[in-house]
């Protein structure tokens, strides 16, 4: 297995209208980010991913983009970015972008040239039919939004906002990659690709059996030879690290993304627990984590997350909010940076921040969430029905900004911050977390450090235990005659931890815990409610 930079890493999300405010227009900015630097430094991560700062009329939330080579109003200046790239590589970290490719804004230049007249020469940067097939969209019932101006529809993968780009044109391709480069020349170390497994469409647009299941969207063929080219004219010419969200997609389609000889992209996500574990699911959980590893392991790098800014937070989706959040928030926090591959950190998660339930949706801007009730209410079902169940799901559980003190706003801003604020800011805050030894940050800070001085942690092989145990998650890592012993119980309830012979025979030394652990442990051990443990066997 070749060792790079970027398999050692720690990568830290950072949605900037929701980190912090400086200017008091109620939006995170990039000043925000540059004065918490300092924060995210003693966290201990290695790499920071901005989401999209680009020129945008911000109906998707940056992700419509305008102008890829601006800067967004909200956001800062071009002069702010350039300051920030110098003061992460100041610290000794690294800074990636979001690269939106799939799709731009409809208020793009290409576009409005495009949608001007059938023969216009930007007219096929875009797709364009005479007739729209039954295709979904991720926000809408069609893909197809109908242009009165020229009589065609054209395609959208999101809003309708957001159209499609034509990547068979291979001026279009010139043009990314041109934008590309742009940014690389300025210095930065990589990017977060935004949906990159969906550039390539299915030749003639044929009508789907089944519609509602929206993965005729993604890798299509053309696809890789996209990615390749990508690599060849930009990409190897650089430093850099490249992570790609790609849904619909199995071990085996992820390695003709990410394997190491094929020349594509470092790594992926995968969206196996996110989009298809609407709680959590023990069972389920670890077979994609085995099957991911045996698929994987060796050949191609793969990502752990558990919530981000699309994804409701991992203590209130699949931990316990309450009574023990602090607990779960660890335990999950032992989990990810445990397993094999490499770690996300989405702002404030490292604080156990948890999703919100507003009381209307007119609290709620996710464009995605809003299209779904209208769409629903549509239909004649009761609008309170679908909004309660439309809420635990809502990307903006995950958007709210992050809760740096007690006081007013969570000390995010002293304006009207563009989304409100969790009410819990008073009791969940970062000036907390510091205050207090034992609090999830400090447990994320020794994860982050343990990885960095222990290899097994990052090289070591995978070995699932307890396999059929609906509680408890357990498994090995080895690297080099190093064996370290992954306990957690995944459940509110004490459990009794039964291990097989010759690990509950073996000396262990106690490394990390989220509770206090009494005495050396034999053949079996009581768990608390998400209680953690990681063992170094000792030989």
């Amino acid at each position: 297995m070749q060792k790079t930079w970027w398999k050692e890493a720690v990568v830290y999300q950072v949605y900037w209208r929701s980190f912090y405010d400086t200017d008091g227009d109620g939006y995170g900015d990039l000043e925000g980010v540059i004065r918490k630097l300092d924060y995210i430094k003693e966290l201990g991560a290695d790499v920071i991913w901005l989401n999209p700062i680009y020129g945008s009329p911000d109906v998707d939330n940056g992700y419509d983009i305008s102008d890829y080579r601006t800067v967004m109003a909200k956001a800062g200046t071009m002069e702010t970015f350039e300051r920030l790239l110098d003061e992460v590589h100041a610290r000794g970290m690294k800074l990636i972008m979001d690269l939106v490719v799939n799709h731009t804004s409809d208020r793009h230049p290409w576009f409005t040239e495009a949608r001007s007249s059938t023969d216009n020469p930007k007219r096929d940067y875009y797709i364009w039919r005479r007739e729209a097939n039954n295709w979904r969209s991720y926000f809408t019932p069609s893909a197809w939004e109908y242009d009165e101006q020229t009589g065609e529809y054209y395609f959208h993968s999101f809003a309708t906002e957001q159209p499609d780009l034509n990547w068979e044109n291979p001026r279009v391709r010139e043009e990314i990659y041109e934008m590309m480069r742009f940014w690389l020349d300025k210095g930065i170390d990589g990017f977060r690709m935004d949906v990159i497994n969906l550039l390539a469409k299915q030749a003639g647009f044929p009508d789907a059996e089944h519609p509602e299941n929206i993965s005729y969207l993604g890798n299509n063929p053309g696809i890789h030879e996209y990615l390749q080219e990508m690599h060849e004219r930009v990409l190897k010419h650089y430093d850099v690290f490249t992570v790609g969200e790609i849904p619909f997609v199995t071990p085996e389609d992820g390695l003709l993304y990410v394997g190491e000889e094929r020349g594509e992209l470092n790594t992926l996500f995968h969206f196996e627990v996110c989009d298809y574990m609407a709680h959590w699911e023990m069972d389920k959980f670890k077979a994609i984590q085995k099957r991911w590893y045996d698929g994987m392991w060796g050949r191609g790098w793969n990502s752990q997350f558990l919530n981000n800014h699309d994804h409701t937070r991992l203590v209130t989706r699949f931990g316990n909010d309450k009574e023990y959040r602090v607990q779960s928030a660890k335990c999950f926090a032992v989990l990810l940076h445990t397993l094999p591959g490499m770690p996300y950190v989405y702002q404030g998660e490292e604080i156990g921040m948890t999703g919100v339930r507003f009381d209307s949706i007119e609290d709620y801007n996710d464009i995605a969430l809003k299209n779904k009730y209208k769409e629903e209410v549509e239909k004649g079902r009761d609008p309170q029905e679908v909004f309660r169940s439309l809420l635990h799901l809502a990307r903006d559980n995950s958007r709210t900004p992050v809760q740096w003190d007690g006081s007013a706003n969570g000390g995010f801003t002293e304006g009207t911050p563009w989304i409100k604020v969790n009410p819990n800011f008073r009791e969940i805050n970062v000036e907390q977390a510091l205050d207090d030894p034992d609090s999830v940050f400090y447990t994320y800070q020794k994860l982050i450090r343990l990885r960095k001085e222990n290899p097994v942690m990052i090289y070591g092989t995978y070995e699932p235990l307890l396999e059929e145990d609906d509680r408890i998650y357990a498994f090995l890592r080895e690297l080099d005659g190093e064996k370290w012993l992954i306990l957690l119980n995944i459940s509110d309830q004490s459990t009794v931890c039964t291990l097989p012979g010759s690990i509950a025979s073996a000396e262990k030394e106690l490394i990390l815990a989220n509770y206090k652990v009494n005495g050396p442990d034999g053949s079996s051990c009581e768990m608390k409610p998400y209680e953690a443990r990681v063992y170094r066997i000792k030989s």
